[in-house]
C-alpha cells in the first residue's frame, strides 16, 4: 500500500501510482466493501447529457448587453463610491457584472477539470472494487461538468478566462500529490463544499434560465460526490491520532485558505479593474475604508454564503476542532452554523432537479422497455 495515506478504514487502502501489479492479486477481487453501493446505484436517477437538449438547450438566448445575470445587491463592490461614480451608466455596470459572471464560470469549469483529473487518480490507486467503482462513476460524471460549462461558456461569451493563481496551484497540488487522504479533503470535501455554495447561490440569484438549470442538475451530482467525502470521514476522523489530527486538520486548513484567498487576488482584481478604466489603487483605497467603517466582528451570513457552505461542510465533517475553530471563527459565526443542522439549501435544491431527471429518465425506460419487447 503507498505510504502517507493514513489509512484507517480498508476500502480507503491504495497502492502506488506505478504499482499496477497490486491489481491484479487474487484475492482482491474476491473482496468490497458495500459502503459505497448505494451512491453508484444511485447514478441512474440523477443521470443527465449536457449534449441532449431534453436536460438543458444551451442555444436559448440571454442578452448579455442589456440584462445583468445576477442583481447589482450581489456585487457589493459596485456600491463603492468611486466605482459607482465610474460606472454611472447602466450598461457599464451590466458589462461589469457579466464579466465577472464570466470569470466565476470560468474558475468553476477549471474547478470541474481538476475534479475530473482528481476522480480518476483516484481511480488508479484505490485498491478497494467497491472504491474504485465510485472513483470511476465520479470521473464520468465530472466529465459531463466540464462538457457543460464549457458549452454554456462558450454560448455566452465564446472564451473562458484563465484560471486564478491560487486555485491553480492548489488543485494542481491535490491532483499531484500521492497522498489519499489529502485528494479527498482537497477537492471531496473543500472544493466540493465551495462548488454547492456557488451552485447554491447561482441557481438563487442569476436570471439566466440556462445557468440556473446547469446549476441544478450539477448540483444533483455534486451532492454525492461530498457523500464519498463524509463517508471518509466518519470512517477516519475518530480513529486519528492526535499527531494524525493536526496533520489533517492543517492540510484543511490550508486549503480553505488558498481557496479564500483566490476569491479576492489583488492581482486578479488588479486586470479586472483596468479593464474597465477603474483605478486598482483608488477601488482598494475605498474597501480600505469601507471596512474601517464595518463592525469588525462582522461575518459570512447567508445560506448559500459560498465561504460559509464550505466552512459547515468541514464541520459536519468533524475537521474542525478547537484548535482550528479559531481560524474558521474569523469567517463565520461558529456557533450559528453549530445550531443550524447538518441540512443545507443545496440539499433542497439537488432534489428537486433528481425528481426532474427522474421523469425524463423514467419516461425513457418505459420506452426502452416497449422497443426491446417488440
Amino acid at each position: 500500500m503507498a505510504d502517507g495515506n493514513i489509512t484507517k478504514d480498508a476500502m480507503y487502502g491504495a497502492v502506488a501510482p506505478d504499482d499496477f501489479e497490486s491489481m491484479l492479486t487474487l484475492d482482491r477481487y474476491g473482496e468490497r466493501s458495500t459502503a459505497f453501493d448505494k451512491i453508484i446505484s444511485a447514478t441512474h436517477d440523477h443521470f443527465w447529457d449536457p449534449l441532449d437538449k431534453r436536460y438543458i438547450d444551451f442555444d436559448e438566448p440571454f442578452d448579455l448587453v442589456n440584462v445583468a445575470m445576477t442583481p447589482e445587491e450581489q456585487n457589493p463592490i459596485l456600491r463603492l463610491p468611486y466605482v459607482a461614480q465610474t460606472l454611472a451608466d447602466p450598461l457599464q455596470k451590466v458589462a461589469f457584472i457579466n464579466y465577472m459572471q464570466l470569470r466565476g464560470f470560468s474558475s468553476i469549469l477549471h474547478g470541474e477539470q481538476g475534479a475530473l483529473n482528481l476522480s480518476a487518480s483516484l481511480c488508479h490507486v484505490l485498491y478497494d472494487q467497491g472504491a474504485q467503482e465510485y472513483a470511476a462513476n465520479q470521473t464520468r460524471e465530472e466529465a459531463r461538468h466540464v462538457t457543460a460549462f464549457a458549452k454554456y461558456i462558450k454560448a455566452r461569451w465564446g472564451r473562458p478566462t484563465e484560471c486564478g493563481a491560487a486555485l491553480k496551484t492548489l488543485l494542481v497540488e491535490i491532483i499531484e500529490t500521492p497522498e489519499v487522504y489529502k485528494k479527498i479533503v482537497g477537492m471531496q470535501m473543500l472544493v466540493e463544499g465551495l462548488a454547492m455554495g456557488a451552485f447554491a447561490n447561482g441557481y438563487r440569484y442569476n436570471r439566466d434560465p440556462v445557468a440556473k438549470k446547469l446549476f441544478q442538475l450539477v448540483m444533483t451530482d455534486e451532492a454525492f460526490h461530498h457523500k464519498f467525502g463524509k463517508i471518509w470521514a466518519d470512517r477516519t476522523i475518530p480513529k486519528l491520532t492526535q499527531a494524525e489530527r493536526n496533520q489533517v486538520e492543517d492540510w484543511t486548513a490550508h486549503c480553505a485558505q488558498s481557496l479564500l484567498f483566490d476569491r479576492g487576488d489583488p492581482r486578479q482584481m488588479a486586470e479586472i479593474y483596468g479593464m474597465f478604466d477603474l483605478d486598482p489603487e483608488r477601488v482598494i483605497a475605498d474597501i480600505v475604508a469601507r471596512r474601517k467603517t464595518r463592525d469588525p466582528n462582522r461575518k459570512f451570513k447567508g445560506e448559500t454564503n459560498v465561504f460559509r457552505v464550505l466552512i459547515k461542510t468541514l464541520l459536519q465533517a468533524s475537521l474542525i476542532t478547537e484548535r482550528t475553530r479559531g481560524f474558521y471563527a474569523m469567517y463565520v459565526d461558529m456557533d450559528e452554523l453549530a445550531a443550524e443542522g447538518e441540512r443545507t439549501v443545496g440539499d433542497d435544491i439537488a432534489e428537486d432537479g433528481i425528481r426532474f431527471l427522474q421523469a425524463i429518465n423514467f419516461k425513457d425506460r418505459e420506452r426502452a422497455v416497449s422497443i426491446a419487447a417488440e
